[in-house]
């Protein structure tokens, strides 16, 4: 269950694309329209009116007929539910937890200039390697 709701989550956001919404509607149409040509004539976009020779600005993405939203907000949603009833979402909270504490220590921990202690060390390295060249 855990597999198919990172599937699901994946193509909720395949959806947002609009090449992949385009290219999924279209195949998904040409499929259905070999069984089924009336509900294939269902799944088509609605018209949209073109003013003095100009499309829309607006033009929204239409996935079998439907707006994209439905089918991102669906796909989600069912993600959701797998994950929440096979646990995998209490195990991706913690994942989430952990990577967000440990990059929080990591950037307290970081020195703020490191850049300039190694070039304090290099000069201090030149200042002794002189005095041995000296002796």
């Amino acid at each position: 269950m855990a597999i198919l709701a990172a599937a699901l989550t994946a193509l909720s956001f395949a959806f947002l694309n609009d090449s992949f919404a385009a290219t999924f509607s279209e195949k998904v149409t040409r499929t259905v329209r070999k069984f089924s040509p009336h509900l294939a004539a269902k799944m088509r976009p609605p018209h949209m009116p073109v003013i003095r020779g100009r499309p829309s600005s607006k033009k929204s993405v239409y996935i079998c007929g439907q707006p994209r939203g439905v089918f991102v907000f669906l796909f989600s949603a069912a993600s959701f539910i797998l994950c929440f009833t096979s646990g995998t979402l209490l195990f991706v909270l913690w994942a989430f937890g952990i990577g967000l504490l440990v990059t929080v220590l990591h950037a307290s921990v970081k020195t703020p200039n490191l850049k300039a202690r190694l070039n304090t060390f290099r000069e201090e390295f030149r200042a002794v390697w002189r005095n041995y060249s000296e002796l």
